[in-house]
């Protein structure tokens, strides 16, 4: 079978029925309304969208601390959940599938963005280079972290515990941890940014040990077969790196081999920036023919795709199904483009963050 033709068979994604194997990646589209509840607007924008197999939803912060932009939803409050589950219905009613994306961005905030909460956590008091977007939309250089305590970590086991409850009332079909690009769970990965002398820290076997612990808090609400696990081996972006990473993410595989998730979706570290300019890295290594064999389940991949790109990678048996970003911005009916070989619109990249419908739901379809 060509890639073309598999990219529009149906597969199965643990429990989840994808009626193909496009995939509408996470999008940070910061355009959330007070109270960081989805923006009306974000039910026509995701139902726009809904002939993707699987829509995975924008990053959505678990608790307030958990956020790290301006405008980005969160899953914690009876509105915001009330929001999500308009959004879902929606995408159902068209025939679709969503998980929502677990979130929680560790050091990578500002206190402005959690007033009441103070400095941004993570695994150690390590700040990252650079910058980063405070409440008031302008860039502010990144403060140094507080070390979570082990009591720190219980309440964020139950954060997590409680988003998935509030993603399982709004009719999620499932969720997908955010354990990539530099934000906490990455951090606790990492030995760049986690400095621990504790049981989450040093050896490999410690650091991989609060993923462990999310994934089953949040099965005390899903199914593992409705759990995902986003992670992006050899991603530098926020400043991350690993002196081990084939050793690491090797062992974060197979511990994740032993849950039978639903699927890992994996970010190929050729696309330089999550959500930045459009480097492509050539020599990068190829995260799909390092790990692919090494996952015994579903394996979703991501990270610059066209779609010779991603049929290739689905003829060649390198993932079961393959993640659109940019290209799904600018194409509420990718799926209906592919398969027609018709001409994409071109994405507007002023557009991506902030904002209401221009460049967020008045891309047109054919």
């Amino acid at each position: 079978m060509s890639g073309k033709e598999i990219m529009f068979t149906p597969v199965k994604l643990g429990s989840i029925e994808l009626k193909n194997r496009l995939v509408m990646a996470p999008l940070t589209r910061m355009r959330a309304i007070d109270g960081d509840v989805p923006s009306p607007l974000a039910k026509t924008y995701y139902s726009q969208r809904a002939s993707a197999g699987l829509i995975i939803s924008e990053a959505t912060q678990i608790s307030p601390i958990g956020k790290g932009y301006p405008a980005t939803p969160g899953i914690y409050s009876a509105e915001q959940t009330a929001a999500w589950k308009e959004i879902v219905s929606a995408v159902h009613a068209k025939g679709g599938k969503m998980v929502a994306q677990l979130w929680h961005v560790g050091r990578i905030s500002h206190s402005s963005l959690h007033p009441e909460q103070g400095l941004p956590e993570a695994p150690s008091a390590i700040p990252p280079a650079g910058q980063t977007y405070g409440a008031d939309w302008k860039l502010h250089d990144y403060e140094t972290p507080k070390a979570m305590t082990t009591e720190d970590i219980a309440r964020l086991l139950k954060d997590f515990e409680l988003a998935a409850g509030n993603a399982k009332a709004a009719g999620f079909d499932g969720v997908e941890i955010h354990s990539a690009n530099g934000y906490l769970l990455d951090q606790f990965l990492q030995d760049k940014t986690n400095q621990r002398t504790d049981e989450y820290g040093g050896s490999i076997e410690n650091r991989i040990r609060l993923l462990g612990e999310v994934i089953e808090s949040v099965a005390k609400v899903f199914p593992n077969d409705r759990i995902g696990v986003r992670l992006s081996p050899y991603g530098s972006f926020n400043d991350m790196a690993d002196s081990d990473p084939i050793a690491l993410f090797n062992a974060v595989i197979q511990k994740l081999n032993g849950y039978q998730l639903s699927y890992v979706h994996m970010i190929e570290p050729r696309s330089t920036t999550a959500g930045g300019n459009d480097q492509v890295d050539a020599g990068a290594p190829i995260t799909s023919e390092m790990f692919r064999t090494a996952y015994k389940g579903q394996f979703i991949s991501a990270g610059g795709y066209d779609q010779a790109m991603g049929e290739a990678v689905l003829e060649a048996g390198l993932a079961d199904a393959v993640a659109y970003g940019r290209l799904y911005i600018a194409n509420p009916d990718l799926a209906e483009r592919f398969e027609q070989g018709a001409a994409l619109n071109a994405y507007n990249r002023a557009t991506f963050y902030g904002g209401a419908e221009v460049g967020y739901t008045d891309y047109p379809t054919l």
